[in-house]
């Protein structure tokens, strides 16, 4: 009997083969592909994989590395049999839903010599500069709303969608090339819609909570109506409760009370799981603990903060409370982010972070009489970003205890209410002004102002209602002598640089290099 082949692995692959293969994964993948042994990290690095990544117009975003196989037959083939997982022949004719779903990139043409070094730096500052909005060309397109109609007061922006509400109703927009198109009315309230959010599953769903007392979970236009508290609900968490198929929505009401609800389809009929009593005012805040998906965070209006088990029986309500302090703050909460073992808030005029084991207070973040408006937080890059009367602080909260030391301080013509903080860029926004503005977070250096209205069409005062941003698009609503609108920019395509302080640029960015066989051509 002969001896068992030996084992084989990636990395005993030739160099060229994994570099062949680490071309076809997008970004993320060749990252994480680095990051797992030295022969791998070498061909990941490899200036091939990232010239085809520099200049191929597909990023497979979207797509997992098994799905991968489908993509590829689907461009080289435009009728593809395949056999689907129930073993029966099908052909694959488009890409529908999360697992086909693809974002479509076409970065502007730039001749790159083939043997050029540094690919992987290019390929990276142009993804750096995307994402922070540093171009005066977006694609843009603009959505006029119903004069009659309230100004939206809630926006999310999710991939080819945009979700926004307007009074009771709840709408969403489909986005295409040049325009955006209404594809869903909900009109399941009877009164003002207090809080949206996505449900950051698979089936992508919207929830919405009102002042008539429910909340709506809508999807593939139907909808779940949930009844049961008291008073106008006035917090949803921001992500479901548990883990694997087992999925719980938490919200809080002026009732004082949270409430625990099965979003699965087998509890149709009763989704209502617990109700959890124990805060005296209304519930302002949830959020799901970051290291234990069983634990919920909720802050009432008077900053009071609770941490309950949501797994415990329901016959135990009273001792669904595991921790609970108060914060006594000089002002209502304004944000809550879990983050590991932590759970940073923001109230009055201070941020605090609480570790969720101990209940006690790790830090506290002061800013001296000043009340925060707006508050994002990045905490896995140590990062803050606070919205007050007349500027965004950004903060270092390695260093909270030094009031002296912020990163950066961004001023504004109005009181920060809308604000986003990511890696690359701080996006703020005033009531009033009728504009954001885009900052690097790293420096603080204002890069961008991006006007809210139409720029042809543009006059006179507009005020700015809402804004959502996801990577390089952001949309904002708002309205001016014209009426209300929606204002859609992707900067993924852009070719033309914001000029610097007393500067001039090129309309093509970066220098532009030609092979010799393309001169040779064109005589």
């Amino acid at each position: 009997m002969s001896a068992p082949l030996p084992g084989r692995t990636l990395a005993d692959l030739d160099g060229d083969v994994l570099a062949h293969c680490a071309g076809h994964l997008c970004a993320r993948d060749v990252a994480s592909l680095a990051m797992t042994c030295r022969p791998l990290h070498a061909a990941a690095y490899c200036d091939a994989v990232w010239y085809r990544l520099y200049r191929s117009p597909l990023s497979f975003s979207f797509l997992s590395l098994g799905d991968l196989v489908y993509s590829i037959i689907r461009q080289r083939l435009p009728r593809a049999i395949f056999t689907n997982r129930v073993g029966e022949e099908a052909e694959l004719t488009e890409f529908s839903g999360p697992k086909f779903t693809c974002e479509w990139e076409q970065w502007p043409f730039q001749q790159v010599p083939r043997g050029a070094l540094g690919i992987r730096e290019l390929y990276i500052r142009r993804h750096t500069v995307v994402h922070q909005m540093k171009f005066n060309d977006p694609l843009s397109s603009i959505y006029y709303l119903d004069p009659t109609e309230s100004a939206p007061s809630h926006l999310m922006l999710d991939r080819n969608d945009v979700w926004f509400s307007q009074g009771p109703v709840a709408k969403r927009l489909s986005l295409g090339w040049l325009n955006m198109e209404l594809m869903e009315t909900y009109k399941s309230h009877s009164a003002r819609i207090t809080c949206m959010s996505d449900t950051h599953t698979n089936e992508k769903a919207l929830v919405t909570s009102s002042t008539d007392r429910t909340v709506r979970l809508c999807w593939k236009g139907q909808s779940r109506c949930y009844k049961g508290h008291s008073g106008p609900v006035t917090a949803l968490a921001d992500k479901l409760l548990g883990d694997g198929e087992f999925k719980v929505l938490a919200t809080g009401s002026e009732d004082c009370t949270i409430r625990l609800w099965s979003v699965s389809t087998r509890a149709k009929k009763h989704p209502l799981i617990s109700t959890l009593h124990g805060h005296e005012k209304t519930l302002s805040l949830l959020s799901v603990a970051w290291h234990k998906p069983s634990l919920l965070v909720s802050i009432s209006k008077d900053t009071k903060v609770k941490v309950w088990d949501t797994m415990a029986p329901p016959s135990s309500v009273s001792s669904s409370c595991v921790g609970g302090t108060h914060l006594n703050s000089s002002g209502p909460p304004v944000a809550i982010k879990c983050y590991q073992s932590l759970c940073y808030i923001a109230a009055g005029s201070e941020v605090t972070a609480i570790d969720l084991r101990t209940m006690k207070k790790a830090s506290v973040l002061a800013l001296r009489n000043q009340r925060i408006l707006s508050c994002e937080m990045l905490p896995s890059e140590w990062l803050i970003c606070t919205g007050i009367k007349d500027k965004v602080l950004l903060w270092d909260i390695r260093k909270s205890q030094e009031l002296a030391n912020t990163v950066a301080e961004l001023h504004s013509d109005g009181p920060v209410a809308l604000l986003h903080l990511d890696p690359y860029k701080v996006v703020t926004g005033a009531p009033w002004d009728g504009q954001v503005h885009v900052w690097e977070t790293r420096t603080g250096h204002l890069v961008n102002t991006l006007s809210c209205n139409n720029p042809v069409k543009s006059a006179g005062r507009s005020t700015l209602s809402a804004m959502a941003v996801d990577g390089c698009r952001i949309i904002t609503t708002g309205s001016s002598t014209e009426g209300s609108l929606l204002h859609y920019q992707d900067f993924l395509r852009s070719s033309v640089p914001v000029a610097s302080s007393g500067k001039e640029v090129s309309k093509f960015w970066g220098p532009q290099e030609y092979d010799d066989e393309d001169s040779d051509d064109d005589h």
